[in-house]
């Protein structure tokens, strides 16, 4: 099995782009998606989470605030450290269990999503990278498209390495400005190329 990690800038088409691979067959998981797993009722990182920066962060059915929290650690970067150091190891472990599995059921490729994917030295466990990025002003339009105001999208922005960081490290390049058809076929080269 090959396996790919995607990342990219925000709002940049990871999510479309990783469709494309899952609709041709590859298997994906989103490192997003497990992170809001972990923070479900009853899960330990959320306990951890409460005991780190307190009970107010929970709401009264014990479910955790993410508007509160992101506001939180996008504002202080010492927050979001504390932060990381409870979700990433948590995040990784089950996004190579994950691969773990698809090798075990013989999978020709897999996908993972990690918009940290460089930041957190884990694209050493994937056989090849790919950036998915776009226009600053692409950028900037989706995610007002969001209703993100310009100063969460900076302070969002700012806790990720910039996209060029990214670019120059990634083994492909997706390019997301333009019709679909045309993102559609750079995720096919891309697929046919690495597997």
């Amino acid at each position: 099995m090959k396996l790919l990690g995607l990342t990219g800038g925000i709002a940049m088409g990871k999510t479309t782009v990783a469709a494309f691979f899952a609709g041709n067959g590859a298997s994906v998981v989103d490192a997003d998606s497990l992170a809001r797993q972990l923070v479900e009722p009853g899960q330990p990182a959320l306990a951890e989470i409460q005991r780190v920066f307190g009970a107010c962060l929970l709401e009264e059915t014990g479910a955790l605030r993410r508007a509160a929290l992101a506001r939180l650690v996008f504002e202080d970067a010492d927050a979001r450290k504390r932060l990381e150091t409870i979700l990433h190891p948590r995040i990784r472990e089950r996004w190579l269990a994950a691969a773990a599995e698809w090798r075990k059921r013989g999978e020709a490729l897999g996908v993972v999503i990690i918009p940290l994917l460089f930041e957190t030295d884990a694209a050493r466990h994937f056989d090849a990278t790919v950036c998915v990025a776009c226009t600053a002003a692409s950028q900037s339009q989706r995610l007002a498209a969001r209703g993100w105001t310009p100063e969460q999208s900076a302070r969002r922005m700012q806790a990720q390495w910039p996209v060029e960081w990214k670019i120059d490290r990634a083994d492909y390049v997706i390019w997301t400005e333009g019709e679909l058809h045309v993102t559609a076929e750079q995720a096919r080269r891309v697929q046919c190329s690495a597997g």
